[in-house]
């Protein structure tokens, strides 16, 4: 591929663009400011909600340079620089109820997003509070969960100890088959979403948009929630620290992993040779 193809970089960030610190260090920031520099529009692409990544978005300076979030493993694409929504799918309100007597059944925590930050029922659950970790969100208590969510909202996460990720995950599929969809995106979560929503199928919209292919597009990451994405990309990247299911739909996988500057590895041989 040559790099000037590549005119749309979608970064995963927990476990890719940034280290175990949640920090993205100097050479990779440089690699993306370079990269930008050469008129690439910097897509960040999370599961997290779009208040849980715009920090770094600011960090990064991406509303100057043209760059944009994915929010909710692709439930909405905003654009940095004006903050409109160029893609959105809500989850339907039947399901806010439905899924917190699936949560309250399987014994595990459930919660979703308000403008304050993080609403949950269970807010001192230990696996719940790691999307405090992850998204630098507060969470607050509400009584009852599927009362409070009267507004529009894009996924609900449930989140689980990790031996139990595969069971609940898979009795989650099954109760919810053709209705929403229902997939890991950490070995302590598991996405609540729209039926279609994932990574690639907002980026396939987003590119459409801008008058691109798959083939101007690279994607960076490391989770079951990358898979798609990388699948997709014309180059699909996985980190060294990927989970092996995701490295088997690679085109690359970098030598080094988020902790060692594994995006900016794949940004200098992709894009900046």
């Amino acid at each position: 591929m040559n790099g000037s193809k590549i005119r749309v970089l979608a970064l995963d960030l927990d476990g890719t663009l940034t280290n175990d610190e949640k920090i993205v260090t100097p050479r990779t920031r440089a690699a993306l400011d370079a990269a930008a520099a050469q008129g690439v529009t910097i897509v960040l692409a999370s599961g997290r909600p779009t208040a849980g990544i715009t920090p770094l978005a600011k960090e990064l300076e991406l509303d100057k340079k043209g760059g944009c979030i994915l929010a909710y493993n692709g439930g909405k694409i905003v654009d940095c620089a004006t903050g409109a929504a160029l893609y959105q799918k809500l989850l339907a309100p039947e399901f806010v109820p439905q899924l917190c007597r699936f949560a309250a059944e399987q014994d595990v925590a459930l919660l979703t997003y308000d403008s304050r930050g993080i609403v949950c029922e269970r807010d001192q659950d230990p696996w719940a509070r790691k999307e405090c970790v992850t998204t630098k969100l507060e969470m607050y208590h509400v009584d009852d969960l599927a009362s409070y969510v009267d507004y529009p909202i894009c996924k609900m996460l449930l989140t689980v100890d990790p031996a139990r990720r595969d069971a609940v995950c898979a009795a989650g599929r099954q109760q919810f088959e053709g209705k929403i969809d229902i997939y890991p995106s950490s070995p302590f979560f598991i996405e609540a979403v729209p039926l279609g929503v994932m990574k690639d199928v907002s980026l396939g919209a987003l590119l459409e948009r801008m008058g691109l292919t798959r083939e101007n597009l690279m994607a960076c990451g490391d989770g079951l929630n990358d898979r798609s994405m990388i699948d997709f990309a014309g180059v699909g990247v996985a980190m060294q620290n990927a989970e092996d299911t995701v490295k088997e739909v690679a085109d690359y996988v970098t030598a080094a992993d988020n902790n060692h500057d594994g995006v900016a590895e794949a940004i200098e041989k992709f894009i900046l040779q």
